[in-house]
């Protein structure tokens, strides 16, 4: 009899032993993360601070960058598929035609979060972003309190890019009403193919060439683009007299913002929003209730996608200390050019 006791504890133990070597090795949670690219400064703070969570919670998570590319983001996603993750993290390219990854995850029974750039036309599961209307709000606002009339250039981001649109709809809220009393008047709007700054210098060059250098605000939709701008302005000595906007708080932004070149930016913490997704996709991957963040809903197309917007702030040289450097966003040595 004390042996067979003996025998019980004995497999009872091993067992054990086993649960808990499978929890801390092949057993950890895994989730993919799809980036579009490393371009911005941005994106690789995204993805930085998603990987220390990701190793802070003990999850194994697979990060691929398309660069750009959206074939590559989808060969990349079946990839990731192909692996046994959970959940797929993606930040799409082309919002529309990442609609198939989606689906491909679906038919694994693996959930979707569309991270800060909506997945168009499809049943994604959860949206995490920032209110992208409001960040488009608070640049408007900005620039036409700033410049209540004049000649205006009117740049929107990528085309794929569902949030550009959405940055250009909160914008317009404030400059099409002065544009229709005939205060503003709009010489020169167009789309920056994959919000790149070399693409946007040379809008900026065609603007001002079209218009003899006679512009007296540019509305750039991030701090990548409004670079670019900027150094157009910069040839025909006009950098620093001609108000101009941004998004993503970059370090090069910061010390523009500082110098006088750059009149504001739009902080978006990317630390509280990679925080926020790979925490949530963890809970779906563990079948955990994850929908208590839920704050909104954002239509794709197709339905109101449940949605987990943050809030973005404008930044210009009167709040960068207070909002940026004191969160620890980035350094007083950062800002100041050091």
């Amino acid at each position: 009899m004390k042996k067979i006791t003996f025998l019980v504890l004995m497999v009872m133990a091993f067992a054990l032993i086993m649960t808990s070597f499978s929890c801390k090795g092949g057993g950890k949670v895994k989730i993919g993360l799809s980036l579009p690219t490393q371009q911005e400064e941005r994106w690789v703070r995204d993805k930085d601070r998603m990987v220390e969570v990701a190793k802070q919670l003990d999850v194994d998570l697979l990060v691929q960058i398309s660069n750009a590319d959206q074939a590559k983001q989808v060969s990349q996603c079946e990839n990731l598929l192909s692996q046994g993750i959970k959940v797929l993290i993606v930040a799409p390219h082309d919002a529309s035609a990442s609609a198939p990854i989606v689906e491909k995850a679906h038919k694994q029974k693996v959930k979707i979060i569309s991270y800060d750039r909506l997945i168009m036309d499809t049943d994604t599961d959860v949206y995490i972003s920032f209110d992208n209307v409001k960040v488009g709000e608070l640049q408007g606002e900005y620039i036409t309190k700033l410049v209540p009339k004049g000649k205006y250039v009117v740049l929107s981001g990528a085309p794929t890019d569902n949030n550009a649109k959405l940055f250009k709809e909160g914008a317009m809220k404030f400059i099409q009403p002065l544009v229709d009393s005939g205060a503003i008047k709009i010489v020169f709007e167009q789309a920056v193919i994959d919000w790149n700054p070399a693409n946007a210098q040379k809008l900026m060059e065609q603007a001002l060439t079209a218009n003899n250098n006679k512009i007296d605000a540019v509305l750039a939709p991030n701090d990548g683009t409004a670079g670019g701008c900027i150094q157009a302005m910069a040839a025909q000595k006009l950098a620093g007299k001609v108000p101009i906007t941004g998004q993503d708080m970059e370090v090069a932004a910061a010390k523009r913002i500082m110098e006088g070149t750059q009149s504001m930016t739009i902080l978006k913490d990317t630390r509280l929003l990679g925080e926020e997704a790979v925490k949530i996709a963890v809970m779906m991957a563990k079948g955990e209730a994850w929908d208590a963040s839920v704050n909104g809903k954002v239509n794709n197309n197709k339905l109101d996608v449940p949605s987990i917007l943050l809030t973005p702030f404008a930044i210009d040289k009167a709040n960068i200390d207070e909002l940026v450097v004191k969160s620890g966003y980035l350094t007083a040595d950062q800002v100041n050019g050091k």
